[in-house]
């Protein structure tokens, strides 16, 4: 034991002397936490709109007047003719552009089919879909207006949005980025260690020292293991205290399934580092991998929707079971059960890897 504080203690200060470092290893995940939160969001606001309307009629005014009271509008530009609709669109002046015909009002009255031309721009795929949603609802409800007789006898769904009922999109991501950025920090120090004891000529002292090869390893280990979980600590209260995101879940558990989280991201770290001669190679290859991760996760796209290969390949990625975790606490209340099965995969990643960084290592010292 005295040994392994030692190395615990020699890694922490490598880390920490330098006030420089303190501040790059703190500061720049808790700006990235602030700063993704409000950045990084799928909700839709200030679309530019152009109008062209030929009808004179009430409907298509009251319409245009629930349309321009939307949220999600930024501007509306009425025009001329026709033409200048598809112009509007080709010189990106508009994500969406409505042409009403002269007859909309006057069908409606008379209970015939009245449409609404709508153009998207397609180079804008995202935006422009969840706007046309958001334009759906607005003519469904003009047109529970015109025809109350018709609807008083449809059936109506009840809409009702389970552990987020305001469709905060903060909600989401905000413990998404928990766990994205924790593992960022731990990959980043654990990759460096050996990495640097290797480009600044103390590794062969490692040789020599009278530390055995699993006390090294471990030694590695425990300093980027509390960078991590403090790391995810403090942006999980930030969530809580800054963000008021409701925490539901069982705080034990998911700082248990914190620690397994950055154990099993430790072992790819030393993994990296053992392969690795310079601490510039040792950065590069956590980047390379960092992205993968990231995408295969499922915080930007849900793993459902990917291929069935990608879809076997996320279960080896730790980041894609934490996130079942971490966001599930925040906002479902997961239960025991539900969090061993996620937290069971992520044991078998740490004890892979860490076997695997084992053998690199020990090649390495012999």
């Amino acid at each position: 034991m005295t040994r392994l504080k030692a190395q615990i203690i020699k890694e922490l200060l490598c880390l920490l002397r330098d006030p420089k470092s303190r501040v790059i290893l703190i500061l720049p995940p808790l700006m990235q936490l602030l700063i993704f939160s409000y950045a990084a969001t799928l909700e839709v606001s200030n679309v530019d709109m152009v109008l062209l309307n030929q009808d004179s009629g009430q409907w298509s005014q009251e319409v245009i007047a629930q349309i321009s009271a939307g949220s999600f509008i930024g501007s509306i530009e009425t025009l001329a003719g026709p033409d200048e609709l598809r112009q509007a669109i080709d010189e990106r002046k508009a994500v969406i552009a409505l042409h009403f015909q002269p007859d909309f009002s006057r069908n409606l009255l008379a209970d015939k089919a009245a449409a609404i031309q709508v153009l998207l721009d397609g180079r804008r795929a995202n935006t422009a879909q969840i706007a046309l949603r958001y334009l759906n609802s607005i003519v469904s409800r003009v047109n529970e207006e015109i025809q109350p007789s018709i609807t008083a006898v449809m059936p109506k769904a009840e809409i009702r949005h389970w552990f987020n009922p305001n469709l905060n999109y903060q909600w989401f991501i905000v413990p998404a980025l928990v766990g994205t950025l924790a593992m960022t920090s731990s990959l980043i120090v654990c990759a460096l260690s050996i990495a640097r004891e290797r480009e600044l000529g103390t590794f062969d002292q490692l040789l020599v020292s009278p530390a055995k090869p699993l006390e090294i390893i471990i030694g590695k280990m425990v300093p980027a293991l509390i960078v991590g979980s403090g790391l995810g600590c403090v942006m999980i209260g930030a969530g809580v205290f800054i963000f008021s995101i409701p925490f539901t879940g069982s705080l034990a558990l998911v700082l248990g399934s914190l620690v397994t989280f950055i154990l099993s991201v430790v072992g790819i770290g030393l993994m990296i580092s053992s392969i690795c001669a310079t601490q510039q190679q040792a950065i590069l290859g956590t980047f390379s991998i960092i992205v993968p991760l990231i995408l295969l996760s499922g915080f930007a796209t849900p793993v459902e929707n990917m291929p069935e290969v990608l879809q076997i390949v996320a279960e080896a990625n730790p980041l894609k079971h934490f996130l079942v975790i971490v966001q599930g606490s925040f906002l479902k209340g997961l239960s025991a059960e539900m969090v061993f099965a996620s937290v069971w995969p992520m044991l078998i990643i740490f004890s892979v890897t860490f076997s695997l960084a084992v053998a690199f290592i020990k090649g390495r010292l012999q």
